[in-house]
């Protein structure tokens, strides 16, 4: 970022400012659909375009490098991953009634008492600072992954094992689901035909 003087003021915005704008009203509508729909699948779809949304924020920003990594991690891996574990949990397609726990005010509470203060935060530490957006690009592929994979490398590694560890968590809960499935028909197939279950009692054995 560089500090510059505005040659223009609110009254007169430029291109990128008003599809800055517009892109972020965009996001900020596919967000809340994605915390308020009762459909699994739809608010994954939902959470795709925001942050897609995101991206497209940040290359106005002139941030490219932030802005691939957005759609390629998060994007690409994330949301990947919450779609596969909703696969694997053989969680509902259609609308999930149970899916809204009766907390939605408190929830709404808590998420715009954060919202407010992450903007007042950002306004804050940026008051005075502008982005030069005919200047160099000021989030570089090789400024920001420098920076990325020497100062922050930490971070990164274990970003990735949070998600490896989400994934061996949604493979375990679908084979437990599976075999208690199985068991139960296997129970209830010996209770119809009189047979004792497989770890029953053998009827040829000591008594």
């Amino acid at each position: 970022m560089t500090l510059a003087t505005a040659s223009h003021g609110f009254l007169s915005p430029t291109g990128v400012e008003i599809a800055f704008l517009l892109v972020g009203l965009v996001t900020f509508g596919a967000a809340v659909v994605t915390v308020t729909t009762r459909q699994l699948v739809h608010a994954a779809l939902w959470l795709v375009v925001a942050l897609g949304g995101l991206a497209v924020e940040y290359l106005l920003l002139t941030a490219e490098f932030i802005a691939w990594v957005q759609v390629l991690i998060y994007v690409g891996a994330v949301v990947v991953l919450i779609l596969f574990g909703l696969m694997l949990t053989r969680a509902p397609i259609g609308r999930s009634p149970d899916a809204d726990s009766g907390n939605r005010w408190a929830a709404l509470t808590v998420a715009v008492a954060s919202a407010a203060a992450l903007v007042w935060v950002v306004v804050d530490a940026f008051r005075t600072t502008w982005i030069d957006l005919d200047g160099p690009a000021a989030g570089s592929t090789a400024v920001t992954g420098a920076s990325l994979f020497q100062n922050w490398v930490l971070p990164f590694e274990a970003l990735s094992v949070l998600l490896l560890a989400a994934l061996v968590g949604a493979i375990v809960l679908s084979r437990k689901a599976k075999a208690e499935r199985a068991a139960d028909a296997t129970g209830t197939d010996a209770a119809r035909t009189g047979a004792p279950a497989p770890n029953g009692p053998d009827k040829g054995g000591v008594r």
